[in-house]
Order: structure tokens, then C-alpha cells, then sequence
């Protein structure tokens, strides 16, 4: 189906939505983000990790990966198909500290649901045994520098036709003020090009593992405006 704008599906983070900046308006895209809400940034929360720890405390996963090589050394001491299988299949809410009493027995068995299988977790321990998680952690070690660097964005707003969705089980969506700020205007006034907000029934964090099919209808049928 050809399509008169381009369509920038934005996959499960703050800094996703970037990608529609003020200046991708005139290009005619269109957006469809998923699981985590926009998130104005704010020109007070300096640094940005400190805004975290008042809000949530030291433990906060994002806070406990600041120290170079730590996380990485805890993750070391367990079975990387057991990281996955933990993170990818979590129920929890609110915030989470990626402690050694948040992951539990490391040796314990936890059933893959159907959206996941085996095979699927294996491709990613593989791949992460070769590389380590070093990587993917120094994301979340740039909070503080991201901040500073997207201080030309402060106040900008998403114009271009946007749809977001989120399992309504989504952790980034069970923190203190999130669920008002998506359905009660917030999220409006942020992103005025917002349709539509979809919230996916017996989803989590990884909608598009989890309800693929549903997912899928739910961007066709956006784009099928365009």
C-alpha cells in the first residue's frame, strides 16, 4: 500500500520520539510510538540522574547503572538466557531496582510464555555473550550528557500525526502521574499532533512481542489514513 507520508514507527524509549522533531513536520512523516510516553524535557531536572534519585530513590535501576563496570559485574555472575528470560517476561511495576533480590535465585526456572520462544532467547544470550552488556548500560550513563545536549529541544512540541500504544500491564506506564499525563491531557499538550492512544489488553513492556497481530492492525489502521 503505497503511502503519501512516511511512517516512523518509534520502538520503547523517551529518546525514540526525538526523531520527530520540529523540523520533521514539513516532511509530511507520521509517528507511532510505543510503550513509553513522551517526555517533555524539563530545563530544572539538572542533572537528570538526580531528578531520578529524588523521584525514586537510590536503588532505581537507571541510578545503579551509573558506576562504570558495576552492573555489568552483577549481570556477569548470571546465566545470560536467565537475564532475558527475567526482564523480558516481568509483570512488575513501578520502579525497579535490577538488584540481586529483584532478580531472584539465579538458577531458578521461569516458563517462557507462548509470544516468547526458547529459540528467541537464545538468539539474544548469544549475541550478547560475544558483546556483554557494557553497551546497551553506557546508554543509560549518557542520561546526564543526552540532557545537555538536547537543551535546543526544551519546550518542543510532536506536530506530526501520532499514535501511541502501551500494554496496559507496561511498567513505564505504572509510575506515580504517568497514567494521568497519558489519558487527561498531558500527553495531548506535549504531542498536539496525538489521534489516538491504544492501550493493548494482557500486554506488558514488549507490546510487539506480546500481541504482534494486534499491534500490527493497530499501525495499519493509522496509516491507512495517509
Amino acid at each position: 500500500m503505497p503511502l503519501k507520508r512516511p511512517l516512523v514507527p518509534a520502538r520503547s524509549g523517551v529518546r525514540s520520539w526525538r526523531v520527530t522533531s520540529p523540523r520533521s513536520a514539513p516532511t509530511g512523516c507520521a509517528l507511532v510510538a510505543m510503550s513509553v510516553a513522551f517526555m517533555p524535557r524539563d530545563p530544572a531536572a539538572r542533572p537528570t540522574t538526580e531528578a531520578f534519585r529524588r523521584l525514586y530513590g537510590d536503588g532505581y535501576y537507571l541510578l545503579r547503572m551509573q558506576e562504570p563496570g558495576a552492573m555489568e559485574a552483577e549481570l556477569a555472575r548470571m546465566d545470560t538466557r536467565f537475564i532475558f528470560r527475567r526482564i523480558l517476561t516481568t509483570r512488575d511495576t513501578g520502579a525497579i531496582s535490577l538488584s540481586p533480590e529483584w532478580w531472584g535465585p539465579p538458577d531458578r526456572d521461569i516458563p517462557l510464555p507462548p509470544w516468547l520462544p526458547k529459540e528467541h532467547v537464545d538468539r539474544l544470550a548469544a549475541k550478547f555473550d560475544e558483546t556483554g552488556f557494557a553497551g546497551a548500560i553506557n546508554f543509560y550513563r549518557c542520561l546526564n550528557l543526552n540532557w545537555e545536549l538536547t537543551a535546543p529541544w526544551t519546550g518542543a512540541k510532536v506536530a506530526v500525526p501520532t499514535k501511541y500504544m502501551a500494554g496496559e500491564e507496561a511498567m513505564s506506564c505504572s509510575y506515580t502521574g504517568v497514567q494521568e499525563y497519558i489519558h487527561k491531557g498531558g500527553l495531548k499538550g506535549d504531542v498536539p499532533g496525538l489521534e489516538e492512544v491504544a492501550v493493548v489488553a494482557g500486554a506488558a513492556h514488549c507490546i510487539h512481542l506480546e500481541k504482534p497481530e494486534e499491534v500490527t492492525e493497530h499501525i495499519y489502521d493509522f496509516i491507512k489514513r495517509f
